[in-house]
């Protein structure tokens, strides 16, 4: 065992120079790291993959289950500001002594094998999940499906959140190949439920090459609704009178719906209650998912980080209503498509105040800026860069008026920073020049 590892951050520190490479998929050393240390789960296990939407369906699991009376345990990744969210035992954040305990024995296991971050962390976070002896286990695919260290482990149930472009250069060109890579998380004989209305065709066929229970958005389970309520139907099963989810957005309705598809699907193992059902949807929470922070100004937060979460922010941000200036603090990875992140929310948008972030994969603020610039067309739109994101919104803070909003967008790094010291409660600099942390 390495000398001096005592506080969590040594162990990520130490993890993330196990191996070369900050990204390498493949399963074999984290299967055979897995047999080392018999990772086995004896609760049902429920794996969520895709493009966008795994954290929010993850968490709209976890609510109605907890509603349910279960105890439940779910990993996601990444986390917005401290590792220990990665872990939720029953709805809170696991406290760090029990992911040292659980890191101590995957470097006892490991020997001389080069563990990636992600794979280091997944292993402990497995074990810490087994030891606690949870009623559910649910998991959120770091990266595609197949290839990823969550897919050691086979699922009772696997749901197939929306597909789109992202992380290209690891998952392939198109919607085809990310969804084969995503697909690899199904498997023969369980549940596979595919919440994205227009699936890529690889989903489809990959799940019934291998024999899957194959449960298609439109065909299998449906939405139905009216501003006020909405219902779902399945196979041979109702729900109507339904809040809509607390998470706010439109695409929120399809992610519920694959959540209800998922608990139908599991229902000899973990009956729920429609009562469960109801209060679950109605008291989600989930940090930086479209989450509106009241104040003067408006203070919107999301993770919308590729042209298809940034189209729904949009369509999110034009459903508010009218606001006099729109102030967006934006920072994002390197590798992303900014094209058509600019093009769609552009128009919306008529400050920029893009921030570097505190990561080498980052792209740098002011490339960001001479991006927008080059395909800017707005002459009343204005741009400047900031070195962190909470600098950037303090800047915002200072030019914004009280009827304003101000939307943090872009990598969980951007999010996470503005979030540091708790929900910040924006008061504008008519009222109060400083900016006041919340719950």
């Amino acid at each position: 065992m390495p000398a001096s590892m005592e506080t969590l951050n040594d162990w990520l520190e130490r993890a993330e120079r196990l191996h070369p490479k900050n990204i390498e998929l493949g399963l074999e050393r984290a299967r055979e790291m897995a047999q080392r240390m018999a990772l086995r789960f004896d609760c049902p296990v429920i794996t969520v993959a895709g493009t966008n939407g795994k954290g929010s369906t993850c968490a709209m699991l976890e609510s109605i289950l907890m509603h349910a009376g279960y105890r439940t345990a779910v990993f996601t990744s990444p986390h917005l500001v401290h590792f220990e969210e990665r872990l939720r035992l029953s709805g809170q954040s696991v406290d760090a002594s029990k992911l040292i305990a659980n890191f101590e024995a995957v470097e006892k296991a490991r020997g001389d094998m080069p563990l990636t971050y992600f794979e280091f962390t997944t292993l402990g976070i497995l074990r810490c999940m087994i030891e606690e002896k949870p009623d559910v286990a649910i998991l959120e695919v770091g990266l595609g499906g197949r290839l990823d260290a969550v897919n050691i482990i086979d699922a009772d149930c696997s749901v197939i959140t929306s597909i789109d472009l992202d992380h290209m250069e690891f998952l392939g060109p198109d919607r085809e190949s990310i969804g084969f890579e995503k697909a690899g998380i199904l498997r023969a004989g369980k549940p596979a439920i595919v919440s994205d209305p227009m699936p890529p065709q690889s989903v489809i066929d990959h799940a019934e090459a291998i024999g899957a229970d194959l449960w298609r958005f439109g065909r299998d389970f449906n939405v139905s609704g009216d501003k006020q309520q909405w219902g779902w139907s399945g196979r041979g099963r109702r729900y109507s009178g339904l809040a809509y989810p607390a998470l706010r957005g439109a695409n929120q309705l399809v992610n519920a719906a694959g959540v209800l598809a998922a608990l139908e699907s599991l229902r000899q193992q973990l009956p729920v209650t429609a009562q469960a059902i109801r209060s679950g949807l109605a008291m989600v929470e989930l940090p930086g998912r479209f989450q509106i922070v009241p104040g003067q100004p408006v203070l919107v937060l999301d993770v919308a980080h590729n042209a298809h979460a940034v189209a729904a922010l949009a369509e999110n941000l034009d459903a508010m209503g009218f606001y006099p200036t729109t102030h967006a603090v934006f920072g994002v990875m390197a590798d992303k498509d900014l094209a058509p992140i600019l093009a769609r929310i552009g128009p919306l948008i008529d400050r920029w105040y893009f921030t570097d972030l505190p990561t080498a994969r980052a792209a740098k603020a002011a490339d960001l800026l001479a991006t927008w610039q080059a395909q800017n067309t707005r002459k009343d739109a204005a741009g400047e860069v900031f070195a962190d994101p909470m600098q950037a919104l303090q800047a915002a803070i200072e030019r914004a008026d009280p009827a304003d909003r101000i939307v943090v967008f872009g990598s969980f790094f951007t999010v996470g920073g503005v979030l540091e010291h708790g929900t910040p409660r924006l008061q504008a600099k008519h009222l109060s020049s400083t900016l006041s942390p919340g719950g």
